[in-house]
C-alpha cells in the first residue's frame, strides 16, 4: 500500500499498524519561519536512539526556519530535497513510498520522516537499542591471536570483517528471512576469489526459506544444509572475525545474521573441523604436531571405549597376559559385563557434561569435574564398575575436549555408543564394519555441492598440503 499524500492520512495509518503498541511513537510538528511546513517522526522507542532523534529534530527546525526565511513560501518538493541532500547529506537514510516498507525500516530501529503533500518519506538510520560490547570469544578461544569476538548487532559483525579485510571486492548483500521475525542476514564473499556459482546457491537456498522466524543462525543452517538427517556438521560456525576474513580469503561464504554471534561459513569440509585460527598465528611445526593430536583424540574418543569392550570381551588373546589377569581381577568384583559399565560411565560422564553447561559459569566447571572424580572413584568403590573402565571413559572424554569446533563433537560423541554397540555385539568385527558405514557416509556428504571429505577424497593436491599438517607459507607466493 502506497503512501498518501495528506500527512494526516498517513499518521493514521501508522497507528492502525501499532494498533495497540505503546512503544511505537509519533511526533506531529510545523516548523519553518512561516510555520507553513508539517512534518511528522515515526520511531519505535528502544530501538531507535531517543536522544538522537530529539537532536536531529531541534536541528532541523531551526535550519528549516532559516531556509524558509529565504524562500518565502516552500513547495514540499523543495523541502524533502532540502532534507534529503542538505540537511542529512552526512546521515544513512533511504527513501520510502509505501508502507511495507516503512514499517520494516521502523521495525529495524529507524527514525521515518514525513512531509505533509507528499506520498513519500524518508528513514534515518537511528538504531539504538543496547546491546553487548566486543569481548573475546566464549566457545573458540585462542592464546595467541586477536581477541576480538562477533557480537549480537549485525552491524557491527560487518564492521569487524571490514576491518581485516580492507578491499572493494568484499561484497556483502542483505536480505530479509522470515515472514514474522523478518531478520536481517548478509551474504558476504570476496568478488574475484568466490565461485559466482556458489554465491548463487547460496542465496537460491536462502530465498527458498518459507519460515515464520529466524532465532538463531543454527535455524538457516538446519535449512540450507545438503543432507538435514547426517550427524556430521556440513555447515561451519565461528565467533571469530579472523577466522571468517580467512574462509573468504579461501573462496567461501560467510552468512551473518542479526541476533547472534555465530556466523555461517559454506561450503565446510571435514578437515575444517580440525583446524583453529591459532594454527597460522605459530610455528607450523608446532601447528602440525597439534593437528595430529586433534586427529589422534579423535580417533581414540571413537574408538577406545569400543575396542575395550571388543578385547575384553570377544578377543581376550590380543590382551597382553599380565594386563589380562589384572583386568580379569577387576571384573571379579564387579556384577554387570564390560558393555554396560560402558554405557553406565559414559551416560553419567554425558550427564555432568550437560549439567556444566547450564550451571552457572561461576560453579559449573568446578562442580562438573569434582563431581565425575567423585562419582566415579564411589562407583569403583562400590564395586558397580572396574578401574580399567573409569580410565578408558575418562581419557575418552577428555579427549571429546580437544575438537577445536563443538559441533564436530556431538557426532563424536554419537557414534561414540554406536560403537560400543557394535564391539559389544561382533568385537573387532563390528567395529570394523562401523568404520566401513562412517567412512561410506562421509564419502556420500556435500556442503553445497561440493565434497565433504574434500581434499582427502576426490583428492585436491593444491588445498591437500594444508589439510592434516601446517606445511610452511609459500615465500614466494607471500613476495
Amino acid at each position: 500500500m502506497d503512501l498518501h499524500i495528506k500527512l494526516i492520512a498517513n499518521i493514521e495509518q501508522v497507528k492502525q499498524i501499532a494498533d495497540k503498541n505503546s512503544d511505537w511513537v509519533i511526533r506531529s510538528f510545523i516548523c519553518g519561519k512561516n510555520r507553513s511546513i508539517s512534518m511528522a517522526v515515526a520511531y519505535i522507542q528502544g530501538l531507535a536512539d531517543k536522544n538522537y532523534i530529539q537532536q536531529m529534530i531541534n536541528d532541523l527546525t531551526e535550519d528549516l526556519e532559516q531556509y524558509d526565511a529565504s524562500n518565502k513560501l516552500l513547495a514540499n518538493q523543495e523541502v524533502f530535497e532540502y532534507i534529503q541532500n542538505l540537511h542529512l547529506s552526512g546521515s544513512n537514510f533511504t527513501e520510502v513510498t509505501d508502507f511495507d516498507k516503512l514499517c520494516q525500516q521502523l521495525l529495524s530501529g529507524d527514525t521515518i520522516i514525513m512531509l505533509d503533500g507528499l506520498s513519500k518519506s524518508l528513514a534515518l538510520s537511528s538504531g539504538g537499542s543496547e546491546g553487548r560490547s566486543i569481548s573475546s570469544p566464549s566457545s573458540q578461544g585462542v592464546l595467541r591471536g586477536p581477541q576480538e569476538g562477533f557480537v549480537e548487532k549485525l552491524a557491527t559483525n560487518k564492521t569487524l570483517i571490514r576491518k581485516i579485510i580492507k578491499d572493494s571486492r568484499l561484497q556483502i548483500e542483505n536480505k530479509v528471512i522470515g515472514r514474522v521475525t523478518k531478520t536481517s542476514v548478509a551474504v558476504v564473499y570476496v568478488k574475484g576469489i568466490c565461485d559466482g556459482s556458489l554465491v548463487k546457491k547460496v542465496n537460491l537456498r536462502l530465498e527458498r526459506i518459507a519460515i515464520d522466524g529466524i532465532l538463531e543462525s543454527g535455524n538457516i543452517e538446519e535449512l540450507i544444509q545438503d543432507r538435514a538427517f547426517s550427524i556430521f556438521p556440513t555447515v561451519l560456525n565461528t565467533e571469530r572475525p579472523d577466522t571468517v576474513a580467512a574462509e573468504l580469503l579461501n573462496g567461501r561464504i560467510a552468512i551473518l545474521v542479526d541476533g547472534t554471534p555465530f556466523v555461517l561459513i559454506v561450503p565446510a569440509v571435514f578437515v575444517q573441523f580440525f583446524q583453529a585460527s591459532e594454527d597460522y598465528y605459530n610455528n607450523y611445526i608446532i601447528s602440525s604436531l597439534i593437528r595430529v593430536l586433534r586427529y589422534t583424540a579423535f580417533l581414540l574418543t571413537l574408538f577406545v571405549p569400543a575396542l575395550y569392550i571388543a578385547l575384553t570381551t570377544f578377543h581376550n588373546e590380543m590382551i597382553p597376559t599380565v594386563l589380562l589377569i589384572n583386568i580379569a581381577a577387576q571384573a571379579e568384583g564387579t556384577p554387570f559385563p564390560t558393555f554396560i559399565e560402558a554405557l553406565l560411565l559414559e551416560a553419567i560422564f554425558e550427564i555432568f557434561r550437560e549439567a556444566s553447561i547450564r550451571m552457572p559459569k561461576a560453579i559449573g566447571s568446578a562442580i562438573s569435574m569434582v563431581g565425575g572424580l567423585v562419582m566415579g572413584q564411589a562407583a569403583v568403590q562400590a564395586g558397580i564398575v572396574s578401574e580399567g573402565m573409569l580410565i578408558v571413559v575418562g581419557l575418552t572424554a577428555m579427549s571429546s575436549f580437544i575438537l577445536p569446533h563443538y559441533n564436530m563433537s556431538f557426532a563424536v560423541r554419537i557414534l561414540r555408543f554406536v560403537f560400543m554397540v557394535l564391539a559389544a555385539s561382533f568385537g573387532l568385527f563390528g567395529i570394523f564394519i562401523g568404520l566401513m558405514g562412517m567412512l561410506f557416509h562421509l564419502c556420500s556428504l556435500r556442503s553445497l555441492g561440493v565434497p565433504y571429505m574434500e581434499p582427502l577424497s576426490p583428492r585436491v593436491t593444491k588445498t591437500q598440503r594444508d589439510a592434516i599438517l601446517r606445511l610452511p607459507l609459500n615465500r614466494e607466493e607471500a613476495e
